[in-house]
Parts: C-alpha cells; sequence; structure tokens
C-alpha cells in the first residue's frame, strides 16, 4: 500500500467574522492511500489557532503516517490520540479505500437521496447590517433553526437583533442557537447568558473560554438557558478524560466536531457518554471542503440524531470540491447523480 499527503488551502468567498478574527483562507490537508489499483482519499481538517493539533510537528506526523500505513488504521489511531484531525483523515481514507465508491463512505437513505438530515443555518460575525442581511437570507431559505454566532460587536446591538427575529419569530416558528466561541468574561457571562434567555433561544455554546471548568460547571448550574460545550471537547483525549469533564461539568449539550476530536471513533465514544449521562449532542463540521463534509453527513445520517445539525455545504470558499451535497428548505441532501468536479482528480492522480 501506498500513501501520500498533499496540503490544500480553501479560500473564503468572503472574510468570515468569528470572536478570534477574520477568515480569509482555511488549510487543510489529504491523506490518499493506493491500493491493488484503487485509491481512497481522507481529509485531515486542521483549523490553526483552535484544533488541538495545530503543532510544529503536524506535517512531520502526516510523513509519519504515510511511512507506517502498513500498520492499518487501528494500530494508526491510537498512535495518533494528540492528532485528532490526522485520526480522521486516516479513518477517511481507509473506509474510502475499500468502499465501493471512493467518497460513498456510509451507504444509507440518505446517499440514495431517500432521506435528508435536518440542519441550522449559520451566521457570520460582522456588523449589525450585515448580520440581519444573513438572518433574513436565511429565512428566506426555509432554515428553521439558526445559529448566530455573536461576541464580536456589540453586546447590546446583539440583543437588537434578536429583538428584531423574535419580533416577527415565535420559537415553535425559528429555533435560535447562538455561539459565543467563549468571547464572554466570566464576570459577565451569567448576567449576559441572563439577558439573551428572554429571547427564547434552544441554547448557548462556550459562553467562556475552554479550561476553566469550575466556572463551566457553575455556569451551566445555574443557567436558564441551555449551555453546549463546543471548544471545551478539545484536547480531551482519553475515553476517562472526556467522562471525568462530563461528570465535573453537567452540561445540558456537547456539539461534536469529528475533526477536532479524533474523527469517527472519537465522536462515538462522547456520544456513548453524553447518552449515558443523559447530556444532549449534535454534530457540526468544521470548515472542512466538501470531501471532509461529505464523510461526516454520511455518517451523521446514521446516528439518527433528530435535532439539527450543524453542517454547511462548503459554500463558503470560491475553489471547494463541488460534489452531491445540496441544501434546501433548510435541509441537507445527497444528490447521487451529480458528480465531484474535476478539481478532485489532482489530489487522486
Amino acid at each position: 500500500m501506498k500513501a501520500t499527503y498533499h496540503q490544500y488551502h480553501l479560500d473564503f468567498k468572503k472574510p468570515s467574522g468569528t470572536s478570534r478574527g477574520i477568515l480569509t483562507q482555511k488549510e487543510t490537508w489529504f491523506l490518499v492511500l493506493e491500493n491493488n489499483g484503487r485509491k481512497g482519499i481522507g481529509e485531515c481538517g486542521i483549523l490553526r489557532g483552535l484544533s488541538a493539533d495545530d503543532r510544529p510537528d503536524y506535517e512531520q506526523k502526516l510523513q509519519w503516517v504515510c511511512a507506517n500505513i502498513h500498520l492499518g488504521e487501528k494500530a494508526l489511531w491510537e498512535s495518533l490520540l494528540e492528532f485528532p484531525s490526522i485520526q480522521f483523515g486516516v479513518e477517511m481514507a481507509f473506509r474510502s479505500l475499500t468502499s465501493e465508491s471512493p467518497f460513498l463512505l456510509f451507504p444509507s437513505a440518505f446517499t440514495s437521496g431517500q432521506e435528508s438530515i435536518l440542519i441550522n443555518g449559520l451566521v457570520w460575525m460582522g456588523d449589525a447590517a450585515f448580520m440581519k442581511q444573513q438572518v433574513e437570507e436565511k429565512l428566506a431559505q426555509g432554515f428553521q433553526c439558526i445559529k448566530l454566532k455573536i461576541g464580536a460587536i456589540d453586546f447590546d446591538t446583539e440583543l437588537q437583533l434578536l429583538h428584531h427575529i423574535r419580533q416577527d419569530f415565535t420559537p415553535d416558528q425559528i429555533e435560535i442557537r447562538v455561539d459565543a466561541n467563549g468571547a464572554f468574561s466570566e464576570k459577565e457571562a451569567l448576567y449576559k447568558i441572563n439577558q439573551l434567555a428572554g429571547f427564547q433561544l434552544h441554547s448557548i455554546e462556550q459562553p467562556i473560554s475552554k479550561n476553566h471548568t469550575d466556572m463551566m460547571s457553575y455556569l451551566c448550574k445555574n443557567t436558564v438557558l441551555p449551555i453546549a460545550l463546543d471548544e471545551e471537547l478539545i484536547g480531551v483525549f482519553t475515553y476517562p478524560e472526556k467522562e471525568a469533564l462530563l461528570l465535573a461539568v453537567k452540561p445540558q449539550y456537547i456539539i461534536l466536531k469529528p475533526s477536532f476530536i479524533g474523527g469517527i471513533r472519537g465522536t462515538e465514544e462522547w456520544i456513548s457518554l453524553a447518552e449515558k449521562h443523559k447530556i444532549g449532542w449534535w454534530i457540526t463540521s468544521a470548515l472542512e471542503s466538501n470531501i471532509g463534509l461529505n464523510a461526516i453527513t454520511q455518517f451523521t445520517f446514521l446516528k439518527g440524531n433528530p435535532m439539527p445539525q450543524g453542517l454547511g455545504t462548503g459554500a463558503l470558499f470560491t475553489n471547494n470540491f463541488g460534489g452531491p451535497l445540496e441544501v434546501k428548505n433548510g435541509r441537507l441532501y445527497y444528490n447521487p447523480e451529480l458528480d465531484w468536479n474535476q478539481r478532485i482528480d489532482v489530489l487522486l492522480q
């Protein structure tokens, strides 16, 4: 078996705002396997400044994987505990290699085009006019759930935006999630959460920055608005560590990004623990290309979670790989009649 890796930069159509700044480009890596005339591809979706494996030896670890591909998927996964995005790339590549098609990883009623996945519409940070425009677009596109990233502009302006939405749409009509990306200070967090709760929101993601376990536990215990852990899960590698975190914080929800938490196996571990301790969960992509997103969506469908999932279509990028994923009326569909565009051939040569 032969293994190679390739770097690729995804270019944003518009600069995308987060609480950590403006993104114009997203780095990703692809692992390509070849064996007996067949090829498989996996995406290692790292996000610099956030991923646990944002380390100087990242490319060196990819070189090591390619040199030791003969060890097989299980042994490699276990050797990559501190490199969750590469764990996912390895899982994806091996499954791709042995599948009927390199991109048909989890055949189901979803991949046959018979069923779809309910998803949320994402509203990026920006000035009030830009965010209002995005909200109106998502509502016009038929989304039943929207997620607003907050924390980058004036908080009172964000409250006004939520008031504007709730004037026209009840919680039964539109579910609203907000994501603070850790932007609130510990001192102000509970006050701001109480302010947000007045708009009958579904939940708030990561109100304070990660690794403040005692305060996060306090917030989850005293909140009137359900709290979802997101960044908090990053860098928690072993099963006992995962359970210890959930028992210490007792969140209402956890959000699972396979590229950040060890791929399929890592996600399965978090799901089993969440269900054991009666914690809600949903799955979210993390700015992967359509190659990684394709794998995440197929896996997500099999989990049967009826909540809106956080699965975009990669429409943010100018140079993504065209594929079978489509969004209609707030739902994600897999159109088996759509082929991948020719840009992907460069990776598979």
